[in-house]
């Protein structure tokens, strides 16, 4: 993973939420020195002009606090493809992104925020206040039967590399035999991975008797942690977002505990590029 400078990318609602976000990008980019940039979608060419002035007051206000000015941009298009394809032209390494939870009349839902988030080849963390800390000290990393588990080990070694955190490991408890050894064999994976790291981490078992998704945030309260790394299902379909995504939970939690988001690699699932070792 590379560690050099890059752009935090932040889309803006002209609501609360998208507030958040930008204070929680600065907070980020003060350890990881990285430029932050807002952008806002419309639907119609003549939306641009008053949108790019709101951008741009939203942009000097935040300098009258911070001392810290973001770039903005404003595009016409659809958020389920423009922000994704904007953090791919600017190289953005991370998209960080307010929801209004799993309901609201606002623009970014639960529901449309995880649309938006499983198009993007940049990781997301979602947001629904302002910063609670200045730092990622207590990641909950919940572990699932599902192979691309996997991929979340590179971005441990990326927040590892910026922050001295602390990993809390949580197990599915399955009782199928064959998702209990898929299980297993992840949480193995991971150990091997961040031992060959040398990076701090707990293992728990969650108690079984909820979804998962309900548990990992029980326990992220419990542990008083600062994020939950999680990666998105695979080939996630329409089916899944009418009836409410794991993910779309995790990431609306009423804990309102920020969410990194990690969508699966193609190219890894093609090649079964995986290696503990790795990163």
């Amino acid at each position: 993973m590379n560690t050099g400078k890059h752009t935090i990318l932040v889309p803006h609602d002209f609501t609360e939420v998208g507030d958040y976000a930008l204070e929680n990008a600065m907070i980020i980019s003060q350890t990881m020195e990285n430029e932050i940039a807002i952008i806002h979608i419309v639907k119609k060419e003549t939306e641009i002009e008053a949108a790019e002035a709101k951008c741009k007051e939203i942009s000097e206000d935040f300098f009258k606090k911070h001392f810290i000015k973001p770039s903005y941009i404003v595009k016409v298009g659809s958020i389920f493809s423009e922000i994704s394809e904007i953090a791919d032209e600017m190289n953005a390494n991370l998209v960080v992104m307010g929801t209004h939870g799993v309901r609201g009349v606002q623009k970014l839902t639960g529901s449309r925020a995880l649309k938006v988030i499983v198009n993007s080849s940049v990781p997301y963390i979602i947001v629904q206040g302002p910063p609670a800390k200045k730092k990622f000290e207590k990641i909950v990393f919940p572990i699932d039967f599902r192979s691309e588990n996997k991929e979340k080990n590179t971005w441990v070694n990326y927040l590892a590399s910026y922050y001295q955190t602390k990993f809390y490991f949580l197990k599915q408890d399955v009782k199928d035999k064959a998702f209990k050894a898929k299980v297993q064999s992840n949480t193995t994976f991971a150990r091997k991975y961040f031992d060959s790291k040398n990076i701090n981490y707990e293992i728990h078992t969650a108690p079984g008797k909820k979804k998962f998704s309900k548990e990992t945030i029980e326990f992220a309260k419990q542990v008083d942690a600062d994020l939950i790394l999680i990666m998105t299902t695979r080939d996630i379909n329409l089916a899944d977002f009418a009836l409410g995504a794991n993910e779309q939970e995790t990431i609306a939690n009423k804990e309102k505990i920020p969410v990194m988001c990690v969508n699966p690699n193609p190219e890894l699932r093609r090649s079964q590029g995986f290696s503990a070792m790795g990163g």
